[in-house]
């Protein structure tokens, strides 16, 4: 799948493999909301985004509506990716809303700052997929946080 934003020129690169098994992962832990962490590298251009890996979290706090997952333990992984060729790091967050829309709540927001904000994350735009589903319909929504302001990729 490759989405874009043309008015500010971005990219986004993601495999069926990876989007399939996110969708699995997340489904197995109906009726509650289930996500991780997303892995990739930019083309030297930096507007070029290839999403190639995700991480699940060791734990998480999770409802209905709404998801927290933890950090601990991901270090190790992280530092396996970015030991590849390409360099792949810390991307940007999926979860699901299940019997939902991929539209991002305000919670969703305020996580996305959290992230822009926090000294430790070395990303200045990170991306949110959010994946709507029921039992009849998948849908993503493929999102950017970018000069203050948060984009769809379409």
């Amino acid at each position: 799948m490759i989405l874009r934003i043309e008015n500010i020129g971005l990219r986004l690169e993601i495999g069926d493999e990876l989007l399939n098994k996110l969708v699995e992962k997340g489904k197995s832990h109906y009726p509650n909301e289930f996500g991780g962490f997303l892995i990739g590298y930019y083309a030297d251009d930096n507007r070029h985004l290839h999403i190639t890996d995700m991480i699940l979290p060791q734990s998480f706090k999770a409802s209905k509506y709404s998801y927290e997952r933890s950090t601990n333990g991901i270090e190790k992984k992280l530092g396996n990716y970015y030991k590849e060729t390409p360099k792949k790091f810390y991307v940007g967050e999926w979860h699901t809303h299940p019997d939902n829309s991929p539209v991002p709540s305000i919670t969703d927001i305020t996580a996305i700052n959290t992230i822009i904000n926090n000294p430790n994350a070395c990303i200045a735009n990170p991306v949110l997929l959010i994946i709507g589903y029921s039992k009849t319909q998948v849908a993503f929504g493929f999102y950017v946080w970018f000069e203050n302001k948060l984009y769809r990729y379409e």
